[in-house]
């Protein structure tokens, strides 16, 4: 023990004195705490994921909101003056049931009415579309996938105004069909498919796919085109549900105009 006391002693005494044994040490001892801190910041961050996925999801939807409402890129987006709200909203919801195998397939959401989710709300995500809201309840609602043989979404060319109807033949996960497309369009594979704006439901120019197969059918003037998905429909997480502010007034409107007919 005293031999031990001794050497403590005279080992610190050359550390204090001679700065080259000081600085070794110093040296080793942040060696060994800086890799401990790394550690620690490591597990940290690592349990800070989820925060941070929801900081992303909300910048996502903040800047998504921005360019829906974006009529020119060299503008800044109005706002509107009396409800201090844009014509499109984005709420944030997370998909914690999705369905894939069958005809009909169906996504459940971890938001419902209590948070502004209605029917027929178009729902995509940062891939491009991904359904429709069809059941809503206080925190939940249920999706009609686009991987639905009930699906049917206005779609267009984004080189060009062509549009024909979205839908899936209830195959492949990752492919959708554009169907009644007039064969005077000029469609070629490759070619970029966007939401057509012609309905209340998703803003215009939304990304799709893209094409990969072209079939005529000779007794009709149509093209039936196969579209490749930009969306993994098997692997879906946070997505935003868009809020159209004119959706009810132009909805009642076109009402009114069939009554009349």
């Amino acid at each position: 023990m005293l031999f031990l006391l001794l050497m403590i002693v005279s080992i610190s005494l050359t550390i204090q004195s001679h700065s080259y044994h000081k600085s070794k040490i110093i040296s080793s001892a942040n060696f060994l705490s800086g890799g401990v801190y790394e550690k620690v910041n490591s597990i940290n961050e690592y349990f800070g994921l989820k925060t941070k996925n929801e900081e992303l999801a909300l910048e996502n939807a903040r800047l998504k909101s921005l360019l829906f409402n974006l009529k020119d890129t060299t503008k800044v987006p109005n706002f509107d003056s009396i409800k201090g709200i844009r014509k499109v909203d984005i709420i944030i919801s997370k998909v914690i049931k999705n369905s894939y195998s069958s005809q009909e397939n169906f996504l459940t959401l971890n938001t419902g009415f209590k948070q502004g989710v209605q029917s027929d709300m178009g729902v995509i995500n940062s891939l491009g579309i991904v359904g429709i809201v069809e059941n809503t309840s206080a925190n939940y609602s249920t999706v009609l996938s686009i991987l639905n043989v009930k699906s049917q979404i206005n779609a267009k060319f984004k080189k060009s105004n062509h549009f024909g109807s979205l839908v899936w033949d209830g195959k492949s996960t990752g492919f959708v069909q554009l169907i009644d497309v007039p064969r005077l369009a000029s469609v070629k594979k490759g070619d970029t498919i966007v939401t057509g704006g012609q309905s209340t439901i998703f803003p215009e120019n939304i990304n799709i796919g893209t094409i990969a197969n072209i079939y005529t059918d000779d007794q009709t003037n149509f093209f039936t085109i196969n579209i490749k998905l930009f969306n993994d429909m098997t692997n879906l997480g946070h997505v935003y549900i868009i809020k159209s502010k004119d959706k009810k007034e132009i909805d009642e409107l076109e009402k009114k105009s069939k009554k009349d007919e």
